[in-house]
């Protein structure tokens, strides 16, 4: 997003919350029509159970309502949202998993914070695979085979555009942890997607494209697919 479009639509959800604050109900209902499909693909993303993530969002969108005396405005409100919304959803996958062991704060078993090693990319021009369904599908099987807190991690930051900053504060993390669990994601998907190539494209040239471009177009892509898998229609509303 645009940044003088992010500080104005920041502003503006201050005047909402400020009304809100005030009693008027429409002004909130304003800001979860502004922000319930966001919340639900974040929320999917953890719980990958759409009716977990539906209930998760409503509970958020309450509690986000009956607490608005503890935001203090010093981040943005999408992103203290967005957080209660994460917690809500990780409450539900602890349900679904009937122990208490889930964790967004888990650490990586011995490498810590550690970015991981690049690897090359050999693939064509993304611009003519990346929209083939098996390509998609593989993408999507991929995030969804990662542990919680990357996929959260790479929907926050690569598909729904939050800053480094604003990720680690939705999560409770060090910038330098948010950092190195998206580039554990990205090499995932550039892993899986090299296989990909390499198994259909065997004689394809050996010089490998620039490894950040190519990453990037691809993930830009598959990001846009995502944004677009919740349906427009959907909507909740604390008023109901």
């Amino acid at each position: 997003m645009n940044a003088n479009l992010s500080q104005f639509a920041a502003s503006n959800d201050l005047d909402l919350v400020h009304a809100s604050k005030k009693g008027d109900v429409a002004a909130f209902e304003q800001l979860v029509k502004r922000y319930d499909r966001r919340l639900l693909r974040i929320s999917q993303t953890v719980t990958r159970n759409r009716e977990d993530s539906e209930d998760a969002v409503q509970e958020a969108l309450l509690k986000a309502f009956q607490n608005l005396g503890e935001f203090r405005e010093d981040s943005q409100f999408s992103t203290w949202l967005i957080r209660i919304t994460v917690n809500q959803s990780l409450m539900k996958l602890r349900k679904q998993r009937a122990h208490k062991e889930v964790s967004l704060d888990e650490d990586f078993e011995s490498d810590g914070d550690a970015l991981p090693v690049d690897v090359p990319d050999h693939a064509p021009n993304p611009e003519q695979l990346c929209w083939a369904s098996e390509l998609r599908d593989i993408l999507t099987r991929t995030v969804e085979e990662l542990r919680p807190i990357l996929r959260t991690v790479f929907v926050l930051r690569d598909v729904e555009g939050l800053s480094i900053e604003q990720t680690a504060r939705v999560l409770n993390l060090s910038q330098a942890a948010v950092k190195a669990r998206l580039w554990r994601v990205r090499l995932c998907l550039r892993e899986r997607l090299n296989r990909y190539f390499d198994e259909r494209m065997p004689f394809a040239s050996e010089e490998p494209a620039p490894t950040s471009r190519v990453t990037k177009k691809i993930i830009g892509l598959f990001a846009e697919c995502l944004r677009d898998s919740i349906p427009r229609t959907y909507s909740t509303s604390v008023a109901r």
